[in-house]
């Protein structure tokens, strides 16, 4: 049988069964329970599309049918242009009618005034979309893919026309509806009408754009604060990840593991963690500035709270993301390009800025870009040691949450914050464009990376051990405080703290989970563990697809994929809330609505990071595979992926301890059946219970390592060359090592 037809067939089945026998709305206890099958199929709840027509009268179902008809009738046509344009057509239109119908009717009828006018009242309104609309909606996405293959559209590849289709529709559902929902809302009086002056007063407000701080007379404006913070960050961490990736791949550093343990840490450490260790070394109390006035009598003050506090939290937490970017760059530099290089009498500290550096722009400019963005979406951090000096992220809260209850000032700042992530962007694409960075081909390389000069690999070893020493008393001061009975006033050794979040006491029934934590950390764990595979797989295809595929829009999609990451966590939470708290996509108090935050809120890391790592790989391998009659699939899975193990890493771990330690956006979506570990420690924190919640804080810390090294484990490691064993054991040894246990 011609693939064009099982393929389609296989798309006609789904649809079928998504209009015929599936539950067309959402059920109470889900799709999965199994109880709605003894209403079907005419309960009105559990019933299918085709039966909700005449049960609801739902008049707005017949054109799906109508479409759904259409495609039936061209299963039996010739296969070809002309039925490839009739099924696109046919899925354009099924999708088309599926999403208006959905925003169109409500609980309680129509939602658009106008439509009443147009079509009468409606008796009965509709629920949100159920499990037999969302695959109804799957299967018109899979038609109009095929449609678009039949008539050529990307050499007739229908892998590729899916994966760009399902990608741009979850970008739209699940990235730009919320924001549209979020500032529809903003630009709406209370009775819901069109009113502008909110907008136009707060985008004239001058404490976003003073430049009072230039001239003396004040501080400067929310914008300005901001982006200076960024700028710092991203430049900061994107100079401390190559320091970190040269004493990791460059030079016999003694304690890699240790090193690549601590590179770690910050990154799976609650944001509001770190900012606590600051304080209660560099605060007013703090151990640092106490020691210092009794040494010297010279008093710390309050430097702390501030954008020199912030920025050395954002330090801390962001430069492993730098780190993760660079290793894999620095990782996929030929050695035979260093090689040549000292063949031709270059000394190393020649080889290193005229060939080693250049081909590390890609992971360069990415590490840049997302601290940069990393640091303008920050809300932790700024929230704990900013004081009076708010940010962008924190304003927007506040705006959100707070007394002020402006959704349209938020919507502004959140405007103000998406021009200066874009420029960023925009900058980054044109220093990187018209350049070649490929370094891995198809051919082998038996050869060793040179050694750093040795006043380069001085200074990176010296800025490395100090900030070694740095984070331990960070996180000693984390650990300490978990085993006293409150920090800086009763010091007294004690368990009690991890005993109230984790105790377990056995009963007639077996063990008795009796800690207050052990229900927000089994729920974090499994929405994380979820969430973290969804993320990889969803970050790689879109980086393959923005890489090896050409298309119209393609750069207009990357710009969309990384929107999410753009967006401070405050904002994503208040638009996900408007936008899934009624139909079609009712989602608010499940644990669904989490875990589909986290993988759009944490994905673009994976697309960069797959980006930065696909460049390097020379496209005549993809063509060598499908050369010998392998599909784009085919390719994708057995040549492509193995060769992105340190990416597929990355976006795992980065995934899995974002999801665990996210507050900004997760103090919106929690409920008390899914409530997050983050969530709940901020309200121990509020009840006064520091003590309890730092011993949580450290318990997570052990189990995101732990859960970390089993991804690695189950990755694997990434082959690229043959090592001389017998000519360089000691070499060979930790490159093997470092191959195995790189998160990035």
């Amino acid at each position: 049988m011609d693939s064009r037809v099982r393929r389609l067939d296989g798309a006609l089945l789904l649809a079928l069964a998504a209009f015929l026998v599936l539950p067309w709305y959402g059920l109470e206890g889900g799709v999965w329970s199994l109880g709605w099958l003894s209403d079907w199929p005419f309960g009105s709840e559990a019933a299918p599309g085709l039966a909700q027509i005449g049960l609801r009268r739902a008049f707005w179902l017949v054109p799906l049918a109508l479409a759904l008809a259409a495609v039936v009738a061209l299963r039996f046509a010739r296969p070809g242009e002309r039925r490839g344009a009739w099924l696109a057509l046919a899925g354009a239109a099924g999708l088309l009618f599926l999403v208006v119908e959905g925003l169109a009717v409500g609980y309680g009828g129509w939602n658009w005034s106008g439509w009443e006018t147009l079509f009468g009242p409606l008796d009965d309104g509709q629920p949100p979309f159920g499990a037999g609309a969302f695959a109804l909606a799957l299967a018109f996405l899979l038609i109009l893919s095929f449609g678009l293959a039949e008539r050529g559209r990307l050499r007739g590849d229908a892998f590729v026309l899916s994966a760009i289709a399902l990608v741009v529709a979850l970008v739209a559902a699940f990235v730009l509806y919320p924001l549209a929902s979020l500032f529809a809302g903003a630009f709406q009086a209370l009775d819901g009408s069109f009113d502008a002056s909110s907008f136009v007063s707060n985008i004239r407000d001058p404490s976003i754009w003073s430049l009072a701080c230039l001239a003396g007379s004040g501080a400067c404006g929310l914008a300005w604060r901001t982006v200076t913070l960024a700028l710092a960050t991203g430049l900061g961490t994107t100079v401390l990840g190559l320091a970190f990736a040269l004493v990791a791949t460059r030079t016999r550093f003694p304690f890699k593991k240790l090193l690549r343990l601590l590179t770690i840490l910050p990154i799976i450490t609650p944001p509001f963690v770190i900012g606590l260790a600051l304080i209660l070394l560099f605060g007013r109390s703090g151990v640092v500035t106490q020691g210092v006035l009794t040494l010297t009598g010279l008093d710390g003050g309050r430097w702390l709270y501030g954008l020199p506090g912030i920025w050395i939290a954002q330090m801390l937490s962001f430069t492993p993301i730098a780190f993760m970017v660079l290793i894999g760059v620095m990782e996929g530099i030929s050695p035979s390009m260093e090689e040549a290089a000292q063949t031709m009498r270059a000394d190393r500290w020649r080889t290193f800025w005229t060939v080693t550096f250049p081909l590390m722009r890609p992971g360069l400019a990415n590490a840049f870009l997302v601290g940069f963005i990393e640091s303008m979406a920050d809300f932790g951090n700024p929230l704990v040691l900013g004081g009076s000096h708010g940010v962008l992220s924190t304003e927007i809260y506040f705006a959100v949450v707070g007394a002020q209850n402006d959704p349209a000032r938020a919507a502004v700042l959140a405007l103000v914050l998406l021009a200066f992530t874009l420029s960023a962007f925009l900058l980054q694409r044109l220093w990187l464009r018209g350049r070649s960075y490929t370094t891995v081909t198809g051919k082998g390389d038996s050869g060793r990376h040179a050694s750093l000069d040795p006043r380069l690999r001085a200074a990176v070893v010296a800025v490395v051990s100090l900030w070694v020493f740095f984070t331990l008393v960070v996180y000693a001061m984390i650990v300490v405080g978990s085993f006293v009975r409150t920090l800086g006033l009763d010091n007294t050794l004690t368990l009690d703290h991890y005993a109230k979040a984790f105790s377990v006491s056995a009963g007639e029934t077996g063990l008795r989970w009796t800690g207050v934590a052990w229900n927000s950390f089994w729920t974090t764990l499994e929405i994380a563990l979820l969430a973290a595979p969804l993320t990889a797989i969803v970050g790689l295809l879109s980086a393959y697809l923005l890489v090896r595929q050409r298309f119209a829009g393609r750069e207009l999609l990357e710009f969309m994929l990384m929107l999410s990451f753009a967006i401070p966590g405050t904002v994503i939470g208040v638009s996900y809330v408007l936008a899934f708290n009624l139909p079609p996509i009712e989602m608010t108090g499940t644990a669904l609505i989490l875990v589909v935050c986290f993988v759009f809120r944490n994905m673009p890391v994976g697309v960069r990071g797959g980006i930065a790592a696909m460049t390097q790989l020379d496209r005549s391998l993809d063509e060598a595979s499908l050369t010998l009659g392998a599909n784009s699939f085919t390719t994708l899975r057995r040549v492509v992926l193995p060769l992105l193990k340190p990416a597929i890493t990355a976006a795992l771990v980065y995934s899995f301890v974002r999801s665990i330690t996210s507050i900004s956006a997760v103090i919106f979506l929690v409920s008390a059946q899914y409530n997050m570990a983050t969530a709940y420690i901020v309200g121990l924190t509020e009840n006064g219970e520091y003590g309890v919640a730092i011993a949580y804080s450290t318990m997570l810390i052990v189990v995101m390592i732990a859960v970390i090294a089993v991804f690695q484990l189950l990755v694997g490691q990434r082959t690229l060359r043959r090592e001389a064993r017998a000519a360089a054991p000691a070499a060979a040894a930790p490159l093997a090592t470092l191959s195995r246990e790189t998160p990035a």
